[in-house]
């Protein structure tokens, strides 16, 4: 069986740091081992519609953000195909199929759909689309066959839903789909990187994100003004590392060499840890550390970015040409589908032979 990667993002905006250890790094990481035979990066407009539906300017506007967030994390259009899911219309059709395989108590039981539901306040009225959202990613999964599917923790319900729909339908209509395996990060604190005010989830919204593409000042501005530990008042006091946002994005992106450069008092991050759980450890030494391996970090990535911000046409030709590779493998998989759902009618050459003959000997 060919090893086949597939993931992606809503074009919600520009990507920022928690999308990037959640999942862009690795992605890059596991496009350049060579182990696969495909791999598809996916901008899922169609999905940013359910609850954009008002506002399509806003996703058309930010295919473009991601595409180039995408570029400059080092994803390589000669390795990756990067598509956009709106230009791929067989996994509408897919999707339709699948919820005839999905009951609404099961879509009402999924944790990613009732956080989502909560946040975006959508208790009294949920569109349709927003609601079969589980649905519509494992037609995403399935078509293009992906056998692994790099994902944050906060998606793996998705992921399940999409492993019982794909029992469902081989049990149904015999062996035809994929089961994907969910690979999640190596690092827990990549799981799910906290906004830079300490809550849990990193959002636009919320505005506790810091960008990929955003300008030294910027990124200073809002290490700087990060959550630690409260109860941390004098440099002297004995601080904690539970909840403490600076170490956590230090877990995160922190790497031996940066400390020979930028802090050469400690050997590695656990010396650093040690002495600021003892106490002697002030807040502001650890976040100009943190500031260093963040602007280390992001600075090739900002400068890769604005060298395609030059060539705009060239990241919608790389698009184009993702899209419609993918539309291919897609419709390949539909035909499969459809052959075991047994709705292939033109091209079931046994059924019309078998009702002609019917109505001959009639």
């Amino acid at each position: 069986m060919k090893k086949i990667m597939l993931t992606g993002d809503r074009p919600t905006g520009k990507l920022h740091v928690g999308h990037y250890v959640g999942s862009l790094r690795r992605r890059v990481e596991l496009q350049n081992t060579g182990d696969f035979d495909d791999i598809f990066i996916m901008i899922a407009d169609a999905q940013a519609l359910t609850d954009n539906a008002d506002n399509p300017e806003k996703v058309r506007q930010n295919i473009i953000e991601v595409a180039l967030d995408y570029l400059a994390c080092g994803l390589d259009p000669e390795k990756s195909t990067l598509l956009i899911q709106s230009q791929i219309p067989e996994l509408c059709e897919l999707s339709f199929y699948y919820m005839n395989l999905v009951t609404v108590s099961r879509l009402q039981r999924n944790p990613t759909v009732k956080t989502e539901i909560k946040m975006r306040n959508f208790e009294a009225s949920i569109p349709v689309g927003f609601f079969t959202y589980p649905i519509s990613q494992a037609a995403d999964i399935t078509a293009f066959k992906a056998t692994v599917v790099p994902v944050g923790e906060d998606q793996m319900p998705m992921l399940e839903q999409t492993k019982e729909i794909v029992h469902k339908f081989n049990s149904v209509y015999g062996e035809t789909l994929v089961e994907p395996q969910i690979l999640l990060p190596d690092n827990e604190a990549c799981m799910r990187l906290p906004g830079i005010d300490g809550k849990a989830k990193m959002s636009k919204s919320l505005g506790n994100c810091i960008y990929l593409s955003e300008e030294p000042e910027e990124i200073k501005k809002k290490v700087f003004s990060m959550f630690t530990d409260p109860t941390h008042i004098r440099i002297e006091d004995p601080g904690k590392l539970e909840g403490n946002t600076v170490f956590t994005y230090l877990d995160a992106f922190c790497r031996p060499e940066y400390f020979p450069e930028f802090l050469p008092e400690y050997n590695d991050l656990d010396e650093l840890k040690d002495h600021y759980k003892r106490g002697g450890l002030g807040d502001m030494k650890v976040k100009r550390f943190l500031n260093n391996v963040l602007q280390a970090e992001l600075e090739p990535i900002r400068s890769r970015r604005k060298e395609w911000q030059k060539d705009i046409p060239a990241v919608y030709e790389i698009l184009r040409k993702g899209s419609e590779k993918a539309e291919k493998v897609a419709a390949e998989t539909l035909r499969d589908v459809k052959a075991a759902m047994k709705i292939n009618y033109f091209d079931d050459e046994e059924l019309i032979k078998m009702q002609s003959a019917k109505y001959t000997e009639e």
